[in-house]
């Protein structure tokens, strides 16, 4: 939990509380449902929590922002950035029912009146979003495809309406029909060991209507 203090110092007592909060509902679920490796459970806080912040520390949403969290496993990017963002609203879906299970269970057990979930594939979803996030569920061409015809027109934040992606190693091969894409280190934000090759990416998507 020092951790997110140390990058977020600036969190109100209702958020402490709720971060403080996560690490128990996760080790409770996931002797019930294991959705996180053993070894990152022992390591939440960096792993999975602080990595998914990351991407605050390259956009600030608006009151208001829609985000859809794109595979989201065990609840990450979404869960984490709820907590941060609670003016905004976050759509989690996942293809897998059980991981769900463990993620409606976390955010009844936060109170989280800012996330809903859906088990679907992305492109059943009929809706669009400000920002699309992901952690690392497929090569950034498959993820465009997915997410096709998701990203809402109307821009409110100055980095272009998009996908924030959360991935790691050397991404050249994978992003190199993508121009626009902005790769950001996490180690630029981060000093710990374990984000060296991480990095957000932020790809703009045009709207098509």
């Amino acid at each position: 939990m020092q951790l997110i203090l140390k990058y977020f110092p600036d969190l109100t007592e209702d958020q402490v509380d709720k971060f403080k909060k996560l690490e128990a509902l996760y080790q409770d679920w996931n002797l019930k449902i294991n959705v996180v490796s053993r070894k990152d459970i022992d390591e939440l806080y960096l792993r999975h929590v602080l990595h998914s912040l990351a991407i605050a520390k390259v956009i600030r949403f608006k009151d208001g922002a829609k985000i859809m969290d794109v595979g989201t496993g065990g609840g990450f990017p979404g869960i984490p950035l709820a907590i941060l963002f609670p003016e905004c609203s976050f759509h989690l879906v996942d293809s897998i029912a059980k991981k769900l299970k463990v993620v409606d269970e976390v955010v009844e057990g936060l109170g989280l009146e800012n996330v809903k979930t859906t088990h679907s594939r992305v492109e059943d979803i009929d809706d669009t979003y400000d920002f699309i996030v992901s952690r690392a569920v497929a090569a950034m061409p498959t993820f465009v495809h997915w997410i096709k015809g998701r990203v809402a027109k109307k821009q409110n934040h100055e980095l272009k309406n998009g996908i924030l992606y959360l991935k790691g190693g050397d991404l050249s091969e994978e992003l190199q029909n993508y121009s626009k894409a902005t790769i950001y280190n996490i180690s630029d934000f981060y000093t710990e060991d374990f984000f060296d090759t991480k990095k957000v990416v932020h790809l703009p998507i045009k709207f098509k209507g």
